[in-house]
């Protein structure tokens, strides 16, 4: 059971999304060392051997062994520190997974689940600023696929000013994160094109996008060159080079993963003399996750849960995620306790 520090609040996890991030981080995929996609580490022994022995195989330091991941958490507040307002108790909330550790005016950030324990357990401790209560229908689950994806998609989208009438080309679009910004930049009024696999095309019609084109397509030959204002890239790869030839002069490339694989080709001639906007994400700005309460509370958005499973099959969950044949998130449910205020109390 976690002990409360000062400003804290104590949550019963009710439900935790499932991201690509915990499992890169098992694997020591962060590891400078690693070169290949996400998927090439899981299954070549050689390269997950060094990664998991190194020492930067964690997202701001070496990775804090043994640790309990769980980077999405929709959860209720259970007990506060001494303190602070007593008014959250009993409130169902979502965790901003990603915590400017410095104030805004500092871009260092510290992630649950990456950086201190996480939401795969039945209780999860967290910074009272970090929690936000939030007013809707949506069940536990489906409030459970939102914090990572639909946090790192907003953070994306809002930085890359995404705005009525720009063309937004978005790779990997199937995924958490991808089907997020799908809808996210339809929400402002754009023109969304989506990449994935075939079996998903139809899909990312149905949550909003315009022009679906299959992964296997040559995206040049299907759009042409500089036909889009934005590119939102998780996946990055060999496919980063086509991605700079289809944005327009002036054009922005964003981007806060690169599942395909992390090195890339950049022909400089592209970037420069198209006056190209290259954007990292990783630490989210103040206004977004606000911004996805209200969308909830609002009706703007809508939740993409592919499956749930109990928590003690974590196990099988997360190989059935690294198949990719879902379309949105995988959530697990932790084993729930009907009289937490008995069970707190305990002796």
């Amino acid at each position: 059971m976690p002990k409360l520090g000062a400003n804290e609040a104590l949550l019963q996890v009710l439900a935790a999304g499932v991201n690509n991030t915990e499992i890169n981080t098992r694997l020591g995929w962060y590891s400078s060392k690693v070169t290949t996609s996400t998927t090439s580490l899981a299954t070549d022994e050689a390269e997950k051997k060094e990664a998991k022995a190194s020492e930067d195989g964690g997202w701001n330091e070496s990775t804090p062994f043994p640790f309990i991941q769980g980077t999405d958490c929709c959860g209720r507040v259970v007990a506060v520190s001494p303190g602070v307002d007593k008014k959250l108790l009993n409130k169902r909330v979502l965790v901003r997974s990603c915590m400017r550790s410095k104030g805004w005016d500092s871009l260092e950030n510290i992630w649950m689940a990456s950086d201190f324990d996480g939401a795969f357990a039945q209780f999860v401790k967290v910074p009272v600023t970090e929690i936000f209560p939030v007013d809707c229908d949506w069940s536990d689950a489906e409030l459970g696929t939102i914090p990572c994806a639909y946090g790192t998609a907003e953070n994306m989208i809002h930085r890359a000013k995404v705005k009525k009438g720009d063309h937004v080309l978005i790779a990997g679009a199937s995924g958490g994160v991808g089907s997020a910004a799908v809808q996210l930049a339809k929400r402002r009024g754009a023109t969304v094109i989506a990449i994935a696999g075939k079996a998903k095309l139809e899909k990312l019609l149905e949550i909003g996008a315009d022009r679906v084109i299959s992964r296997d397509e040559d995206i040049i030959e299907a759009l042409g060159e500089k036909s889009m204002n934005i590119v939102v890239d998780n996946v990055a790869g060999p496919s980063f080079g086509k991605m700079l030839k289809v944005l327009k002069r002036g054009g922005k490339f964003v981007s806060s993963g690169a599942i395909a694989g992390p090195i890339v080709e950049l022909d400089m001639r592209d970037f420069y003399l198209k006056d190209l906007t290259l954007i990292g994400c990783t630490a989210w700005d103040e206004p977004v996750f606000p911004n996805l309460i209200s969308y909830i509370e609002k009706g703007e958005i809508k939740p993409l849960l592919a499956k749930t499973f109990p928590l003690e099959k974590i196990v099988e969950a997360q190989i059935e995620f690294t198949e990719k044949k879902h379309v949105g998130k995988f959530v697990l449910i932790p084993p729930q306790i009907d009289d937490v205020d008995r069970y707190l109390n305990r002796e």
